[in-house]
């Protein structure tokens, strides 16, 4: 059984993600068996605004570098939702990056 705290595990800040919380969408590392009405839910409720879109992607494993000749580095795929919110709310926790 999954609760609303399990579904959302960790905010994406990246160049790009800056730029969309001027657009009121905000970008989170998901569970992989989390589905749109879960991150919605998790995220009205957790942080108190209104949800209007959730869009979902899954974000491809890539291979890292060598560290030496045979070790192939590989950093695994992850699930990540992109909550579109109301105008005029913001989440808090992303006040602080500009």
């Amino acid at each position: 059984m999954t609760t609303i705290y399990d579904v959302l595990r960790r905010p994406l800040v990246t160049e790009k993600t800056n730029y969309q919380n001027k657009l009121n969408q905000y970008t989170f590392e998901v569970m992989s068996s989390a589905t749109r009405t879960l991150v919605k839910d998790a995220v009205e409720k957790l942080f108190d605004v209104k949800v209007t879109n959730v869009n979902i992607l899954n974000a491809p494993a890539k291979r890292g570098r060598r560290r030496n000749r045979r070790l192939l580095v590989r950093r695994p795929g992850y699930k990540k939702a992109i909550v579109t919110l109301a105008e005029g709310q913001t989440l808090s926790i992303f006040e602080g990056v500009q």
